[in-house]
């Protein structure tokens, strides 16, 4: 049997395990979160209705932190081992952790508007957030505008790893520097529970794309394998 034919088995068996539970659990876990914001807990006592987006603001920064943070591992394993499966899932966990960096940033000032009176300000954490999206954006434009070659792929893990500096930043910027940006000490166990229940929601929903984007980029490099194969055998 060929490498490449051996690749792809393996990837079918993984897809099919993948394709049959993942599916199920996010949506199982999705509409218990939903569950949770919207009937079980209860509305805070001075942000009223609209801290709910809380909810899923908090998750979508963790997951966005979690991309940056798999794209930061995930090229240094490339840098030093020039793995391509490494490179693939920087690659995928960029991307998605952009996803999630932007609901982040959407959710943000549709929170803010109603409790600070102001769709954006220049906070701190904000500012340092928006600059966390930038360098991302910046890592997902080089791969997809600057060609699929090893030069590209380790100027963009560079770039991954350098950019992830700024979490840790963004989070002590309310101790560097004055904010108004909320911090999250004590809740309520209603909050606690909900919150953690959105968080397994939104870990799912994680890995489901990320699986699922990482297959579509193996599969195109074994479409693109099997390419040259024909040609070299015609």
């Amino acid at each position: 049997m060929e490498p490449h034919e051996t690749r792809m088995n393996t990837l079918t068996a993984r897809s099919h395990l993948a394709d049959s539970f993942l599916p199920w659990l996010t949506c199982v876990a999705m509409l218990a979160a939903l569950a949770m914001v919207f009937l079980y807990v209860p509305n805070e006592r001075v942000q009223g209705e609209v801290q709910r987006i809380f909810y899923f603001h908090l998750p979508s920064a963790w997951m966005a932190f979690l991309g940056f943070f798999i794209v930061a591992g995930a090229s240094a394993a490339f840098l030093w081992q020039g793995k391509r499966s490494a490179d693939l899932l920087a690659r995928a966990a960029a991307e998605l952790g952009m996803v999630f960096c932007s609901l982040v940033l959407l959710t943000g000032p549709l929170w803010a508007r109603p409790i600070w009176g102001v769709w954006w300000t220049w906070d701190p954490r904000l500012t340092m957030t928006l600059v966390l999206w930038l360098i991302y954006a910046a890592y997902v434009l080089l791969r997809v505008f600057a060609g699929d070659t090893e030069t590209v792929a380790r100027y963009a893990a560079v770039l991954g790893i350098v950019g992830v500096i700024d979490i840790p930043l963004l989070y002590i910027s309310i101790r560097l520097w004055r904010g108004i940006h909320p911090k999250v000490e004590q809740m309520a166990p209603e909050m606690a529970w909900t919150l953690l229940v959105c968080t397994g929601a939104f870990v799912c929903v994680f890995t489901w794309l990320l699986w699922l984007r990482l297959r579509s980029l193996h599969l195109r490099d074994e479409i693109r394998a099997l390419r040259q194969h024909v040609m070299a055998a015609s």
